[in-house]
């Protein structure tokens, strides 16, 4: 049986940071008693984004580390990676919570697609033969 340490770490931290994305739309639509979409609510509207923009991410990342790792092409830059893509979506949620532009998100947002075009970049270069 193989195991994937990198790729197990962090598909757990995903889940981590899905369940408390979620919990952070479900504490606004409570307390602004919003059952469905985001009732014209900025914050809700924005929360909701955060979540969203990392379910959109998260599952290509959690599979191009695991092919990664399964072609034996892994090691600790490897969790080095994961490890600031994780970094790199929590500030993306902080700095969501904010209206105007700012470095939290602009961070979030370009290190996640450095992370998703490195990876894909690399797992071809593994096909090829090259890598």
């Amino acid at each position: 049986m193989m195991i994937l340490p990198v790729t197990l770490s962090l598909a757990a931290a995903c889940a981590v940071l899905t369940l408390w994305l979620m919990l952070r739309c479900g504490q606004v639509r409570v307390k602004k008693e919003i059952l469905h979409g985001d009732g014209g609510d900025g914050q809700l509207s924005r929360r909701m984004r955060a979540q969203l923009n990392f379910v959109e991410s998260a599952p290509f990342v959690v599979a191009l580390v695991g092919l990664v790792e399964l072609a034996g092409k892994g090691g600790r830059w490897l969790a080095i990676v994961a490890a600031i893509y994780v970094a790199a979506r929590i500030a993306h949620v902080f700095g969501m919570e904010r209206q105007d532009t700012n470095m939290l998100r602009g961070a979030g947002v370009g290190i996640t697609m450095l992370t998703l075009l490195g990876l894909a970049i690399y797992a071809a270069l593994i096909t090829a033969g090259i890598a």
